[in-house]
């Protein structure tokens, strides 16, 4: 049978680093994320006795280590439906991956999705949350729609993407791969010695950013995405061996955003595990943000996403 599903990558405004579990991806504290609606994986999947082996395609490239882990998934897939026959998958991105801009995630959660479906499964949402969590941690986030919150073994969605009209706007300012993967970064988390203390109050920290969901504070919610986003990048320039994963681009935009906050466009970023920064703002400024963005030669190629719904099964495949 096959199946193909698409599913958004997503931002998380209060991260994760570091895993109880490296095997099941445990993670050491809870998320909260948002889908992005222009950071999409499309993926077919189809499982065919025709197939001798499974046969992977990703972004109509050859990666042994990403190949890897696909099949290892499949296999968890094949585990829950019984069956033994190999797969073909065919899996294309609309967005630079392993940049920082969690193609991971968009990825495997329509893997998941897909697989399932082409294993003659019929998974409730949390079922496929914890399933996609399981080929990489932040693909549980985008099952759900919209605001996410990730606690344990899978996510579930806060709230709806029509509940808050904000924006996110990436600006590319590098499509170079980063030296150390995501996954990589993770295992030295806890060599940093500000991880403890980190992990000590993240908790209160989702229960204030929480709030701020809820009551639509903006300025609230913007700082403490900026606190944490700069919290998370302490924990990778102090660990051993360090991670640096900004350009001085990166940092040039940081300031510019402060700049432009100081002179009344209310605008916050956050970074992932990458050098390039997104730049959440409410939706009634975001073309004053775009035409600044337009004047900064740093700046290759801006994405701008709108709260998205999460991964679900199309009709068109892409074999």
């Amino acid at each position: 049978m096959k199946a193909t599903a698409i599913a958004p990558s997503n931002i998380a405004f209060i991260k994760y680093w570091g895993k109880k579990d490296e095997d099941l991806k445990i993670p050491e504290n809870g998320s909260i994320s948002m889908n992005l609606s222009n950071l999409i994986t499309t993926t077919t999947v189809e499982f065919d006795s025709k197939y001798k082996k499974d046969l992977i395609s990703i972004n109509s490239k050859s990666n042994e280590q990403e190949e890897n882990r696909i099949i290892k998934h499949l296999n968890l897939i094949r585990k829950k439906a019984n069956i033994k026959l190999r797969a073909k998958v065919v899996s294309s991105n609309n967005f630079p991956d392993g940049t920082g801009l969690s193609s991971s995630a968009s990825g495997f959660a329509a893997l998941t999705v897909a697989g399932a479906r082409a294993a003659g499964l019929n998974l409730e949402e949390s079922e496929l949350s914890i399933l996609a969590r399981q080929g990489s941690g932040s693909a549980c986030r985008s099952i759900p729609n919209g605001f996410v919150e990730w606690v344990g073994e899978g996510a579930k969605s806060l709230y709806p993407p029509k509940y808050w009209n904000i924006v996110d706007v990436v600006a590319i300012i590098s499509q170079d791969k980063k030296d150390i993967s995501s996954t990589d970064g993770q295992k030295l988390a806890q060599t940093s010695p500000f991880f403890e203390t980190r992990l000590n109050n993240i908790g209160e920290k989702i229960k204030r950013f929480k709030k701020t969901l809820e009551t639509k504070n903006f300025t609230e919610f913007g700082e403490i995405i900026e606190g944490e986003a700069l919290e998370l990048h302490a924990i990778m320039l102090t660990s051993t061996p360090s991670l640096i994963y900004w350009q001085p681009e990166t940092i040039k935009l940081m300031k510019l955003a402060k700049k432009w906050r100081s002179e009344g466009l209310e605008v916050y970023f956050t970074v992932n595990t990458g050098q390039d920064i997104h730049l959440i703002i409410e939706e009634k400024n975001s073309k004053a943000l775009v035409k600044k963005l337009k004047d900064i030669k740093e700046v290759k190629k801006m994405i701008i996403n709108q709260p998205a719904i999460g991964a679900r099964l199309v009709n068109k495949h892409l074999f």
